[in-house]
């Protein structure tokens, strides 16, 4: 096989990865989401069927949160010379009866503007969370304005520090003053403004009134934006020498060429700059509007109270139009390899290829959940995975090693991370491949698929165990136009999966004859090997 390796060179006097960002910055907070963002690709345990990027914690079809269950119990006596015996079988769960689960009762409405409304009303906490979201990621940054990448970002950052009654300083004071949560955040395809209040009128409707200004009068200061760029471009220089940040953004570039998915959020170092106050304007005036709006709440409201309190924030939206359909992302039609010089002792490798988009018909819903099922047991991050058994345990090759898909309104990406010695990168590299390539041919056993549904099952309840896990979940829902039956048959699809159509999915989907392959580190693994061509 021939591979086209394209090398690029990266220069630093400083070998932390660790970059140092003033936290009290709402700009570089903005950054720090970039770099986290590219550093998931190491924390992802599972296909998130919630956000696209985390904001709120969402259902997915693998949960990758542990929760302890152990209770303490005083130490008994143990004979130290009687060797230790595994049970075969825990006998305690012989009569456990099936797991019961009650999904949240979701009400479904519109307000008077028109915006879909989804709410679960929850009474065990006085509180209230509300999710507002727009079709308007980065990935419509090149719509105000050609190379205008960071324009959505740089809204969000803005809309929170400053409105036409209130000046930075004195929102800031209203907001610590109330003892609310309000921020405003953009991903690559959806905008969001969330609100975490208490759910008395002393709390709540004063809360409302600081959400609907930064909806709809934010001033866009040029003496903050200039601040904001200066500290964005502080945060975007230290990326440099962050290994996972450098790979995370050569494989979007490489995955997605000229598709709007390719450019970061946050913007680039030469973007940045260039991002004015009337960009932001347009962007607000453009995508910030009620046709392309949808809204979650989840809390202590009776559904006449919310129906209230989702026309207050949403009747001075301007009307607008929803966004355009994004096109769709070309697949590679060959395999690359892409190689970062960087100054460490470790190679950080990113290897996968385009995925899928966000199922919204039952039969892709259960193709996604029956390749959630296989990649959990090839890619999973615990250490039952075929990945972190070979490449961790087996040869030791790296700490961990996990993938996962990131479905979006486009296809996302495919994508497994790790880092290892940069002397056993190819190795680590071939033998991951190899057992992605084996279980593909081979398929996975139906004792691994059972245990997989099971954990998935009992897991599962977990995703709405509280208001913010509620409310994140009817977001995702709500902007993907999913029905209530996706949360509801949710059991089902995981009781439908079939061993031969698992691993028929997984055939379907993985291609590693055409996976792009980033490596950053001292060494280029794919040096003096015949089967590359370097740029």
């Amino acid at each position: 096989m021939i591979n086209k390796t394209v090398r690029f060179t990266t220069t630093t006097n400083n070998k932390s990865s660790s970059p140092v960002i003033n936290k009290k910055s709402n700009t570089t907070k903005a950054a720090n989401k970039a770099t986290n963002s590219s550093r998931s690709f190491l924390l992802s345990i599972g296909i998130a069927l919630g956000l696209t990027t985390i904001c709120a914690p969402a259902f997915s079809e693998v949960n990758s949160e542990g929760y302890p269950g152990a209770e303490y119990r005083a130490p008994s006596a143990v004979d130290n010379s009687v060797p230790i015996a595994a049970l075969s079988k825990l006998s305690s769960l012989d009569n456990v009866d099936p797991l019961k689960v009650s999904v949240p009762d979701i009400e479904h409405f519109k307000t008077s503007a028109g915006v879909p409304v989804s709410f679960v009303r929850t009474t065990a906490l006085p509180i209230v969370d509300i999710d507002l979201r727009f079709n308007a990621g980065s990935a419509r940054d090149g719509n105000i304005r050609e190379q205008g990448f960071g324009i959505a970002n740089m809204t969000a950052t803005m809309l929170t520090q400053g409105t036409k009654t209130r000046d930075e300083n004195n929102f800031t004071r209203a907001v610590e003053t109330l003892g609310i949560t309000l921020n405003s955040s953009a991903y690559k395809d959806m905008f969001i403004v969330s609100l975490r209040s208490l759910s008395d009128d002393e709390h709540l409707l004063p809360a409302i009134d600081l959400m609907t200004q930064i909806l709809t009068q934010p001033t866009f200061d040029e003496q903050i934006l200039a601040r904001n760029k200066a500290r964005l471009l502080v945060g975007l220089q230290q990326q440099k020498q962050d290994p996972g940040s450098l790979a995370s953004l050569a494989f979007n570039k490489a995955l997605y060429g000229t598709h709007p998915y390719a450019h970061p959020s946050s913007g680039t170092l030469e973007t940045v700059p260039t991002i004015s106050q009337k960009d932001l304007q347009d962007f607000q005036e453009r995508y910030l509007v009620a046709n392309n709006a949808s809204l979650a709440m989840t809390g202590n409201l009776t559904l006449a109270q919310a129906k209230r309190l989702a026309n207050d924030i949403t009747n001075n939206l301007p009307k607008g139009k929803m966004a355009a359909s994004l096109p769709e992302p070309k697949p590679l039609t060959q395999s690359q390899n892409i190689h970062i010089d960087f100054p460490s002792t470790q190679t950080t490798v990113l290897m996968g290829q385009l995925g899928t988009k966000r199922a919204t018909d039952p039969i892709a819903q259960q193709q996604q959940t029956n390749f959630a099922v296989g990649n959990e047991v090839l890619a999973g991050g615990d250490f039952n995975a075929r990945l972190m058994t070979e490449i961790r345990q087996n040869l030791g090759y790296t700490y961990g090693i996990s993938g996962s898909m990131n479905p979006m309104l486009a296809r996302g990406p495919y994508q497994i991370g790790f880092s290892t010695r940069n002397d056993k990168a190819r190795a680590a590299i071939d033998a991951s491949l190899g057992v992605i390539d084996n279980t593909l041919e081979e398929g996975i056993t139906k004792d691994e698929m059972l245990l997989t549904t099971d954990n998935l099952k009992n897991s599962f309840p977990m995703s709405f165990a509280s208001n913010a896990g509620i409310n994140g979940l009817l977001g995702m829902m709500n902007f993907y136009n999913l029905p209530d039956s996706y949360l509801s048959n949710y059991i089902s699809r995981i009781n439908s999966v079939k061993l031969a159509e698992v691993n028929e999915t997984l055939r379907d989907t993985l291609e590693t004859d055409k996976f792009l392959i980033v490596t950053v580190g001292a060494d280029d693994p794919w040096q003096d090997k015949g089967d590359s061509v370097k740029e």
